[in-house]
């Protein structure tokens, strides 16, 4: 049986703790996050083979975590653009105004379009990769770190789910107002049909954000996608991340199984502790 972490901390979604000790015979919330991961694994593993892949869930009903690979770093390409328009917004509440009607025209073509013209100029408005990693601090990401192109930004599926919990978490454990944080998932939730492969494969209803990037040296590919799906009547928060594909569809074909296999044990699991 898998249990559900009794305590939480906001922002660590890489450990839990606890002031009180458990009832006799009753699961840590430590035993209870690796029983969790074992479940991933085990569905998982099979999925990915010999590849590159990396993956992290969020129960949102929960608040529970599990990774695969989780701490492994990858470049971000376009996924990096939610984190971009999230310092953006940031900086617009403390600067206290609106975005701009040139700021929103960007942001809706980055984040929807994935326009990379726009990206750009909205990384010139937030401070590049110094204010990308100031906002990141803030926002309570401790593994990414912001190149000179934006696109190399360099991430861990454990960080980008904490990037999704600032965006579709509960607004009082986000930097983030509510206005921003509705903003956002407004967009990443009317992406260009086009776009919308990835974790949107693992649920009924989703908003997300892909990134895919062929590697000008190898002529491989890397294929990311991340965002919050609604699958068994949870909402997860999944990030997927991978790296040499020979092909786009073959990259994009693998990291829909991960998201797939990723969510369904993780829904698995938390029906079962449920019905415990």
């Amino acid at each position: 049986m898998v249990g559900r972490p009794a305590d939480r901390v906001p922002g660590a979604l890489a450990s839990v703790s606890s002031a009180a000790s458990p009832p006799a015979g009753a699961a840590t919330s430590e035993e209870a996050e690796v029983d969790l991961d074992a479940e991933l694994a085990g569905a998982v593993a099979p999925v990915i083979g010999d590849a590159a892949v990396s993956v992290a869930v969020l129960d949102s009903d929960s608040g529970a975590v599990a990774a695969y690979g989780g701490d492994a770093g990858y470049d971000t390409a376009s996924i990096v653009k939610v984190d971009v328009l999230a310092a953006l917004l940031l900086k617009a509440q403390d600067e206290g105004r609106a975005l701009s009607g040139a700021e929103h025209g960007y942001a809706e073509a980055m984040i929807r379009r994935s326009d990379n013209a726009s990206a750009t100029r909205l990384w010139r408005v937030i401070g590049g990769a110094e204010g990308l990693d100031a906002a990141n601090a803030r926002l309570g990401l401790t593994s990414t770190t912001a190149a000179g192109a934006w696109g190399l930004t360099q991430t861990t599926a454990r960080d980008q789910v904490r990037l999704l919990r600032a965006v579709f978490g509960r607004v009082a454990d986000s930097v983030m107002s509510a206005d921003s944080r509705e903003y956002v998932r407004e967009l990443m939730g009317r992406v260009d049909a086009d776009q919308q492969w990835g974790v949107s494969a693992a649920g009924t209803a989703w908003s997300l954000k892909n990134g895919w990037m062929p590697r000008t040296t190898t002529g491989l590919w890397d294929i990311n996608s991340i965002g919050r799906v609604v699958s068994g009547g949870r909402s997860c928060l999944v990030a997927v991340l991978s790296a040499g594909h020979a092909t786009k569809e073959g990259g994009i074909a693998l990291v829909e199984s991960v998201a797939r296999a990723a969510v369904g044990a993780v829904v698995g699991a938390a029906g079962v502790s449920d019905a415990s």
